[in-house]
C-alpha cells in the first residue's frame, strides 16, 4: 500500500464507547458503498482500514460483512421512509400528501445519488446481499401506494391500488436513475419533472400539483435545475 493510502492512526475509543466504534464502522461502510466505482468489490478490510482499526475489531460488532452491509441498507430505508413521512406529514389532504411523499423520495435519490444506488443499484451479491435485506423498502412503496389510492379513488381492487402504486414507483425510481446516471443530458429543471409524472400518474393537471410542492430544506443537495457530477455520497 503506498503511503498515503494508508490510514491516519486511529486513536482507541475509551472504555465502555463500543458503541462509537460501531458507528464508525457504518459510517465507513455507507461511505465506501456509495463512492466505490465497484461497490460489490467492497471488504472488511477496507472498512476496517477506512476506521484505522484492524480487521478483526469488526467482529465484536458484526459476525460478517453481510451482516455490516445489511445493517448500513437497514439505515438508509429507515432514513428515506423518515423523510418521506416527515414531509408529508403537514400535508392538508391526500393529493398534497401524495406529491411531498414522492417529492421527498426524487430529491432525496438525486441529492444522494451514492446512497440511492446502494438501495436500488442491484449491485451486492446475493450471498451476501440476500433479497430479505431489502425489506426495508416495503415501507415507502407501501405508503405511496395508500397515498395513491387515496388521490385516485378508492373504489379500485387491492390488486389494481397495488398495481398503480407500483409503476408510479417505478416512473420515480427511473426518473432519479437515469437522471443520476445521465447528468450531461439537457434535463430540465428536476421539479418540473416531478410536476408532469405525477399529473400524468394522478389526471390532474400540473397546475394543480405545482403549488402543492414542498420548499426545499436548506440543506437540500438536489438541484432545481441541471444536476452538477454528482458526488457519489
Amino acid at each position: 500500500m503506498a503511503p498515503q493510502e494508508r490510514s491516519a492512526p486511529r486513536r482507541r475509543n475509551p472504555r465502555g464507547q463500543g458503541q462509537l466504534l460501531k458507528a464508525q464502522l457504518v459510517d465507513a461502510a455507507a461511505k465506501l458503498l456509495a463512492t466505490l466505482d465497484q461497490p460489490e468489490t467492497l471488504t472488511l478490510r477496507q472498512v476496517a482500514r477506512e476506521v484505522g482499526v484492524a480487521p478483526a475489531s469488526i467482529y465484536g460488532h458484526f459476525p460478517d460483512l453481510g451482516a455490516l452491509v445489511q445493517h448500513v441498507l437497514r439505515l438508509r430505508y429507515e432514513e428515506l421512509a423518515r423523510l418521506m413521512d416527515e414531509t408529508a406529514r403537514p400535508a392538508p389532504d391526500p393529493l398534497s400528501d401524495l406529491v411531498a411523499r414522492c417529492a421527498a423520495y426524487v430529491r432525496w435519490g438525486v441529492g444522494r445519488p451514492g446512497h440511492y444506488r446502494t438501495l436500488f443499484g442491484g449491485r451486492m451479491p446475493d450471498d451476501l446481499v440476500p433479497g430479505s435485506a431489502h425489506g426495508g423498502g416495503a415501507e415507502p412503496l407501501e405508503a405511496v401506494v395508500v397515498s395513491l389510492a387515496a388521490v385516485t379513488g378508492a373504489e379500485a381492487t387491492a390488486e389494481r391500488q397495488w398495481q398503480a402504486g407500483l409503476l408510479l414507483w417505478t416512473a420515480l425510481h427511473g426518473l432519479v436513475s437515469l437522471y443520476n446516471d445521465h447528468g450531461n443530458m439537457p434535463w430540465p429543471p428536476l421539479d418540473d419533472l416531478i410536476i408532469d409524472l405525477l399529473s400524468l400518474h394522478t389526471a390532474r393537471p400540473a397546475a394543480e400539483i405545482a403549488p402543492l410542492l414542498p420548499p426545499r430544506g436548506d440543506d437540500d443537495p438536489a438541484s432545481a435545475g441541471t444536476p452538477s457530477p454528482a458526488s457519489g455520497l
